[in-house]
Parts: structure tokens; C-alpha cells; sequence
């Protein structure tokens, strides 16, 4: 499981649904649901590829210390 510090230190530029998920505390699939429902929903942006929901790492690292702004879709 992926901490804070290590989601700022990664050099990727996505993370998974199931790294937010444990960050936020909360069942992945939730996240995924959410995608695919309305994205707008989850408060920081995604990128849906066929099945996966993948995250930009920065826009929610910002989500996360209360920087965000409105999502981008």
C-alpha cells in the first residue's frame, strides 16, 4: 500500500483506483463506479481507458491537501 509521501515522490503520472482508494479510505470500486457514473461526483479528475480508472497523480495530490479546483473532465 502506497503512502501519501510515496504518491508525491512517484515518478508516474497516474495512480490506480485502488491507491486512492486506500489514501481516501474507501473501496476502490467505489471510485471506479463513480468514474464510469459521473465523474464530476468524485472531486479530482480521472482518465477512463476501456476498463481501468486511472488517476493524474498531481491533480490529486491537490484534491487531497485542499487545493483543487473544479475537476477536469
Amino acid at each position: 500500500m502506497m503512502t501519501l509521501e510515496d504518491i508525491r515522490n512517484s515518478p508516474k503520472e497516474t495512480i490506480s483506483a485502488a491507491t486512492a482508494g486506500s489514501i481516501l479510505g474507501c473501496d476502490p470500486q467505489l471510485i471506479r463506479v463513480q468514474a464510469r457514473q459521473d465523474r464530476t461526483q468524485l472531486g479530482f479528475p480521472v482518465i477512463l481507458m476501456r476498463r481501468r480508472v486511472l488517476i493524474p497523480r498531481r491533480p490529486f495530490l491537490a484534491y487531497i491537501e485542499g487545493g483543487a479546483t473544479s475537476p477536469i473532465l
